[in-house]
Order: C-alpha cells, then sequence, then structure tokens
C-alpha cells in the first residue's frame, strides 16, 4: 500500500473508546510512531486476549455503567467509536467529568455518521448544512455529536467530529474481494443509488490530521472522491479477482435487514473539500479502485 503519512505531533497517549476495526487499525499504527495506547471492549475475555495481543492497556465498558478504573490522567487524546444509546453517547453518559477532570487531555474525535444527512435525493451533503435526519440512528448520531461538542465547551479540549461513510479494507468480510470469495457478494439493484466509502487507513490518516490541527467543533466528512452505484466497486473487484460477479437483486423484492433497508433509503453525495482544504489531507485511495488494487495485490 502507499506510504501512510507518520504523525505530525508528539506522541502522547491515546484512548480509544470502542478498539473495533477501525480503531484498531489506527491504534497500532499510534502505537508503532510511539504513542502510548489503551482503550476500551465490550467482553472480558476479549479485553484480556486483546492486551496480551497488542501490549496495549485495555478497558471492559460496555456502555451501561462506568468502567471500574475512572481516570484518564496522561490520557492526550480520546476516540469515541461507540454506537450512541437512545440516553445519548455511552463514554459522556458515564465518563464526561472524568475526561473533563484530566489534566492532560487536549483533543476528542467523535466518530459519526453521514446518516446525519438524511436523504439529500442523490445531491450533495456538506459539513456547514444543518443535520437533517430521516431515522432514528441518525437522529441519536446527531444528538451525540451536539453533546461531545458541549462537553467540552469553554475548556482546552478540541472536540472534532467525523462523518464516515461506509468503511472498507483488508481482512474477512472488509471489502468485495473477500466477500466474492466467501460468497456473500451481493448487488443490490435501485436505480439512482449512490454512495461514498472510505478505505480504513484513511480514516485514521483523517484523525490524525485532525489531532495535528485541532478546531474545537470541527465537523469533517470522511470519505473519498467518488459517490457510484452499490454494484460498482462489486464488479470492479470481480475483474479483478477473475470471477462472475453476482446478478443484481431488485432493491423492493430482496431480502434485507431493517438496517440495510433504511441505509438504502437514503441517498447522498459527501462534499469531501474540508479533509483537503482545512486538513490537508491527500488520500491513499481516493477512490475503490485503488484501494481494492491494493487489497488484490495483497499490499495490505
Amino acid at each position: 500500500m502507499p506510504a501512510l503519512p507518520e504523525p505530525t505531533i508528539a506522541a502522547g497517549h491515546a484512548f480509544f473508546f470502542g478498539l473495533g476495526y477501525t480503531a484498531l487499525r489506527l491504534a497500532r499504527r499510534l502505537k508503532a510512531a510511539g504513542w502510548r495506547v489503551s482503550g476500551t471492549v465490550r467482553d472480558p475475555a476479549k479485553a484480556a486476549a486483546l492486551a496480551t495481543a497488542e501490549g496495549m492497556a485495555v478497558r471492559v465498558f460496555d456502555g451501561s455503567a462506568p468502567m471500574a478504573e475512572r481516570g484518564f490522567d496522561g490520557v492526550t487524546h480520546v476516540v469515541d467509536s461507540v454506537p450512541p444509546a437512545a440516553a445519548g453517547a455511552p463514554p459522556l453518559l458515564h465518563h464526561a467529568a472524568d475526561m473533563r477532570a484530566s489534566p492532560t487531555l487536549r483533543w476528542a474525535g467523535y466518530l459519526s455518521t453521514p446518516a446525519v444527512y438524511g436523504d439529500r435525493d442523490g445531491g450533495w451533503a456538506r459539513e456547514d448544512e444543518a443535520p437533517t435526519p430521516g431515522s432514528v440512528r441518525g437522529e441519536r448520531r446527531a444528538a451525540a455529536e451536539r453533546a461531545w461538542i458541549a462537553a467540552f465547551d469553554g475548556t482546552d479540549v478540541a472536540v472534532q467530529v467525523f462523518r464516515i461513510a461506509g468503511i472498507y479494507g483488508p481482512g474477512p468480510g472488509r471489502n468485495p474481494i473477500e466477500q466474492l470469495r466467501a460468497g456473500k457478494a451481493r448487488i443490490i439493484d435501485k436505480p439512482g443509488q449512490v454512495f461514498n466509502r472510505i478505505h480504513v487507513d484513511d480514516i485514521g490518516s483523517i484523525l490524525l490530521a485532525g489531532m495535528a490541527r485541532p478546531r474545537h467543533g470541527g465537523v469533517y466528512n470522511v470519505a473519498d472522491d467518488e459517490a457510484c452505484p452499490p454494484g460498482d466497486p462489486i464488479r470492479f473487484a470481480a475483474g479483478l479477482i477473475g470471477v462472475e460477479p453476482p446478478a443484481a437483486l431488485d432493491f423492493d423484492t430482496a431480502e434485507l435487514s431493517d438496517m440495510a433497508r433504511s441505509f438504502y433509503a437514503e441517498c447522498k453525495r459527501l462534499d469531501t473539500a474540508r479533509i483537503r482544504d482545512e486538513l490537508g489531507v491527500r488520500l491513499s485511495y481516493p477512490t475503490y479502485r485503488e484501494g481494492l488494487r491494493a487489497i488484490a495485490a495483497g499490499a495490505e
């Protein structure tokens, strides 16, 4: 894969609420750059296994109660990738005061979703437009964005919000190549439907750029440069590995989960000028083509 930019800020201590796919990729990158890294998972057994495998301090936090270890002294940067509950963002519900009391914390990143924009009927969605969520998921995310920013108003902590498009990257089930190989790829045909995507490592680069250029209340679309129909990456991936793509399924009759159907109910193109112009980001994978070629070549 193309060389990823190293952090342009002094190494600190990054704490991740939710060491899932995206967060763990960035955590490993920071650790390799000399950072101290810690975070949370929901399950005690997974916490122990991850701590052993990664050499990180891992706490248990399922969002229903505070962590046993409440303090954040020494933590300089926090990333929240935990989905919000009906009552709000779990890290804020249980640890807002603890984070505000930290003498070392200076930056927080909240990982949100373009669902806050609602349906734009294929039109552009830009960060300076007021959110108009059309789903419960979008409403909760928009509320969590506001809560994170408000929690640190008037402090020395800069909170930035990152609205992340459809994530893909290396790993089982994480990209169309692996889905094709597993026989699980599906093309849903809904005329006019387009989505943006983003490679998991470009997310990391954008978060690092936010850390290097903190602006309290900054909101950023995290997406590639090409919104396209959902079948295009699958057909491209099929060509890369020499297999036939699956036949398209009509959206109206396809068997979809409620979550998937609500996802297809919205159509928008994400404007990404702000990550370039304000954060100085140049994507390693500006479209799905570059990302899938790297995955197919085993360069990840």
